[in-house]
C-alpha cells in the first residue's frame, strides 16, 4: 500500500527543462513570424536544437525520457483511445500510449518547421514558394498538434485527479496505484 501524497520521479530535470524551452521558441516564433527577422531564425535554431536534443534523451535518457518506454505499437495505442472514449483507460506512470505518439508528432512537425526555415535562407530555396507554404503549414501543423496535446493533458489530468501541468513543471507524479501502468 502506498502513503497517502506519496510521489515518485518520471520527468527529469532534462526533459522538464526542454519541453519549456521548448514550449518558449515555438511560442516566440509564433510571435516574430512576421518582422522577427533573426529573431525569429534564432528561435528556430533553438527549437531545432531542441528537438535535436529531445529525440537523443529519448535514445539515451532516463527511464522515462526513452522512446522504448512511451512509444506503443499502433494496436496497443488504438487499444488504449478505445478505452479513452469509454472512459476505462488506465493512469499511466510516464506517457500515455496516446501521449507519447503526440510527443513523437510534436517533435516531427516542429523539426521539419525548422528545416523548411532554414531551407528557405539557403540560396536554392530563398522565395521559392512551395518551401514557404511547407515552412507555414508545418508550423501551423504545430500549433494544431499543441492545442490537442494541451487538451489530451487537460482531459487526463481530469481523468486521473491528477495536475500533469505541475508534474513537468517539479517531476514528480503520484505513487504507483496497483491498477496503473508503468
Amino acid at each position: 500500500m502506498r502513503a497517502p501524497g506519496a510521489t515518485l520521479p518520471v520527468w527529469d530535470p532534462l526533459v522538464r527543462v526542454m519541453h519549456w524551452s521548448l514550449v518558449a521558441t515555438v511560442l516566440l516564433s509564433w510571435m516574430t513570424k512576421e518582422g522577427g527577422g533573426k529573431w525569429h531564425e534564432w528561435l528556430g535554431y533553438a527549437a531545432s536544437a531542441l528537438v535535436s536534443l529531445r529525440i537523443t534523451w529519448g535514445v539515451v535518457g532516463s527511464r522515462y525520457a526513452r522512446f522504448t518506454q512511451f512509444v506503443r505499437a499502433p494496436r496497443v495505442t488504438l487499444h488504449y483511445g478505445a478505452r479513452v472514449l469509454r472512459g476505462t483507460a488506465p493512469r499511466h506512470i510516464g506517457h500515455n500510449p496516446l501521449g507519447g505518439w503526440m510527443a513523437v508528432a510534436l517533435l516531427i512537425a516542429v523539426g521539419l518547421t525548422g528545416l523548411t526555415g532554414w531551407l528557405y535562407t539557403t540560396p536554392q530555396y530563398w522565395g521559392v514558394e512551395w518551401m514557404e507554404d511547407t515552412h507555414d503549414a508545418m508550423a501551423i501543423a504545430v500549433l494544431i498538434l499543441a492545442a490537442m496535446h494541451v487538451a489530451g493533458v487537460f482531459t487526463t489530468s481530469l481523468t486521473h485527479g491528477e495536475n500533469l501541468v505541475a508534474a513537468m513543471i517539479h517531476g514528480r507524479k503520484r505513487a504507483a496505484h496497483a491498477d496503473d501502468i508503468d
